[in-house]
């Protein structure tokens, strides 16, 4: 008898709630060894490999790829290697219960909710079969709505019964309204989605033509679409001058895309930020003749700028801890070093991997740190620790031609700052005009925990160590 294991999402981090499914690495009743790649998850700023911690197989996958469940949800049952039936599966995934591994950042903060008023004992719910095939979802509507579930025909896999099926079962029964028949094409050789044979079947369409997006090749929806789109002829009336300009067919369309999972995250967390933090900006021009001549100068391999910024935004905290902080509700947590996270550009989304203690290592140490942090960040192979956390942002677009920008405050931190590109500007060099490349810097403060005299003496701090980069050594 075959020994069956749930597989559920993990959770990676305190504040991971999600994971989408990116792939799976193995297929359905397909054996494997411990230490194979089962899936890969992709998370808010990561994408991690899942590995087999023991011999055996998946004898049903219920996520699919591209879909995205809550930590603890149930991604397929596990085998050890021996033969399972379709009733002792159905029975694991009846009875399973994800575990609450649900994380609130305001939890704790909120006053305590009024009891509920007393109401009538609930109705109890009808009972069980022994040996139903129903999913949980399924199985807590039933109980929430008290429909019988001995009556319903599932129409899941192996008649498994789905939420879908209990909604149905509650409705009121309504009288039938005939719209005629639907034509439908007969199964044949080609494989395509139900959707996709109706409507081939409408427009008159030959599925065997159609070369189809879908895995293995299969139709859907938008290929026929595309298809319908491509036969339909040109419009006889004629057109206002500004549509005539437009490109046309399908290559003048939009290519829609649907937002990764970091990019969901990403869109959240800042619109939260911009609209719960109350930004204020404190802007500074600083020379930088001086710092790029100490970077020219340096033998074997150089730190970037950025790397100098690192350490002189690292040293500008410690003198002014107001600015190194976080804020957790009515709380201040004052930071005795300076983590500061770095934002790194990806194909996924912006992801900020964290220096810590970036104010007791050298420039070149920084410059190692970060490149081993910047690869590991475009490849998604960051952990949880590398990239959560962090007292202090900095932003760098100097490299894109960037002059000037301010920056959303990355929550819970109390400040981040934007550097923009080095551009040569008149300066007052003891009472001599000189042009010199100057940087121009904005820092973006959460005004609930900082004040400006404290961002003022920070980017004063910062600005001396800038424009004398010995102290940087």
């Amino acid at each position: 008898m075959a020994k069956l294991k749930a597989f559920t999402m993990p959770k990676w981090g305190i504040e991971m709630a999600e994971g989408t499914i990116a792939d799976w690495m193995v297929a359905e009743n397909a054996p494997f060894s411990r230490g194979t790649v089962l899936t890969l998850i992709e998370t808010d700023k990561i994408t991690n490999e899942v590995e087999a911690e023991a011999d055996g197989r998946f004898v049903r996958i219920l996520a699919k790829p591209g879909e995205t469940y809550p930590v603890g949800a149930l991604l397929a049952v596990l085998s050890d290697g021996g033969e399972a039936s379709p009733a002792e599966i159905d029975a694991l995934i009846a009875g399973f219960r994800p575990s609450d591994s649900s994380f609130d950042p305001d939890a704790g903060t909120a006053p305590p909710a009024a009891p509920a008023p007393p109401s009538a004992a609930p109705a109890a719910p009808p009972p069980v079969p022994a040996g139903l095939a129903i999913s949980p979802a399924a199985l807590a509507e039933a109980q929430a709505l008290g429909v019988d579930l001995a009556g319903i025909a599932g129409s899941g896999r192996h008649g498994r019964i789905s939420a879908q099926d209990v909604h149905q079962a509650a409705r009121a029964p309504a009288a039938p309204v005939l719209a005629g028949p639907l034509p439908l094409t007969p199964e044949g050789p080609v494989r395509a989605t139900p959707v996709a044979r109706r409507l081939a079947a409408l427009h008159e369409l030959d599925l065997a033509k159609l070369t189809g997006s879908g895995p293995r090749g299969r139709v859907r929806r938008a290929d026929v679409l595309a298809a319908v789109a491509n036969a339909a002829p040109a419009p006889a009336a004629a057109v206002p001058v500004a549509a005539s300009l437009a490109p046309s067919g399908a290559a003048g369309a939009p290519e829609i895309v649907p937002m990764s999972a970091m990019r969901r995250t990403i869109a959240r967390r800042l619109t939260q930020a911009k609209q719960e933090i109350p930004h204020f900006y404190v802007r500074r021009r600083v020379r930088a003749d001086r710092l790029l001549a100490l970077r020219a100068a340096t033998a074997g391999e150089r730190p970037s700028v950025n790397d100098y910024l690192i350490r002189a935004c690292a040293l500008a905290l410690r003198e002014v801890p107001a600015v190194n902080v976080q804020v957790h509700g009515a709380e201040i947590h004052q930071f005795h070093q300076a983590d500061i996270a770095v934002a790194v550009a990806t194909d996924r989304g912006l992801v900020t991997p964290i220096v810590f203690a970036a104010d007791e290592h050298a420039p070149a140490a920084i410059a190692a740190t970060m490149r081993e942090l910047a690869q590991k960040a475009r490849a998604g192979k960051l952990r949880p620790e590398e990239f959560t956390g962090g007292s202090f942002s900095l932003s760098n677009l100097g490299g894109f031609g960037v002059e000037q920008f301010d920056a959303i405050i990355n929550p819970p931190q109390g400040a981040i700052l934007a550097v923009g590109t080095a551009r040569p500007e008149p300066i007052d060099d003891d009472g001599a005009l000189r042009i010199v490349p100057v940087l121009h810097l904005s820092l973006s403060c959460d005004h609930r925990a900082i004040d400006g005299a404290d961002a003022g003496r920070f980017m004063a701090a910062l600005a001396r160590l800038i424009e004398q980069p010995a102290l940087l050594a």
